[in-house]
């Protein structure tokens, strides 16, 4: 019998999809990363924000084993626009750590899911 993905363990894409709006609307009103970037900040608009929950929800469903989703650019093509430091990378993933515990996601799960974050900082992050 094969271990259940990390998809599986979150709960699937109503959870996922349910953990990415708590996070988003964090994301929105998180004054350290909209203050620090105006790049970010531009793009945390109200605009945005339903086809930003809707992508970073497919992104993950993918991301954590789910079935394919995902209709966006690459990450450095989705990403490439803002600017992004390493210190904006490090706030989104403090706010995507806390989101997880808000929500009780179980530390083994937790660790797993900012794995798959922290393999993408290169992929996200200005050179």
């Amino acid at each position: 019998m094969s271990e259940e993905t990390l998809y599986d363990r979150l709960g699937g894409a109503y959870a996922i999809a349910g953990a990415v709006d708590y996070l988003v609307d964090r994301l929105h009103t998180n004054v350290t990363l909209n203050k620090a970037n105006k790049g970010v900040e531009d793009f945390h608009t109200d605009q945005y924000k339903a086809g930003y929950k809707f992508m970073v929800t497919a992104w993950s469903i993918e991301a954590t084993g789910g079935p394919k989703c995902y209709p966006g650019r690459d990450m450095f093509e989705s990403h490439k626009h803002l600017g992004l430091t390493d210190f904006d990378f490090d706030v989104t993933a403090h706010e995507i750590k806390n989101t997880l515990y808000q929500l009780g996601v179980p530390q083994k799960e937790v660790v797993e899911f900012m794995e798959i974050i922290e393999s993408y900082r290169s992929k996200v992050i200005k050179s």
